[in-house]
């Protein structure tokens, strides 16, 4: 299995509960608010782009609007490999956090 990294799997769900409104800002937004952590577009868009040509999300450009000067929108929806992906890294993280508990429960 090829591992997410962190930013990868964070931005897949973000994509997740955007769903129709997950595009690069909305996106920004909502991993930065999440992490507590400042983002960068870039820091977004890279590893988006990663995930797309792995196959996890499809990206499409949404309707133009005069709020953005006729541009449109580039938004990104989760794929069914992209949820199988981020189940089986969900399922790693439990298995791995249950082995540390007794652990971290002792120090």
């Amino acid at each position: 299995m090829t591992l997410l990294s962190k930013p990868e799997e964070l931005l897949l769900m973000a994509v997740c509960h955007l769903q129709d409104q997950a595009y690069g800002v909305e996106i920004l937004r909502y991993v930065s608010e999440k992490t507590g952590k400042k983002w960068s577009i870039g820091s977004v868009y890279v590893p988006l782009d990663r995930l797309a040509r792995a196959g996890y999300v499809e990206s499409y450009q949404g309707e133009p609007t005069q709020k953005r000067g006729g541009k449109r929108k580039r938004y990104f929806k989760i794929t069914k490999a992209g949820e199988q992906r981020l189940l089986e890294s969900k399922q790693l993280h439990d298995a791995m956090w249950s082995d540390i508990s007794t652990y971290l429960e002792r120090s």
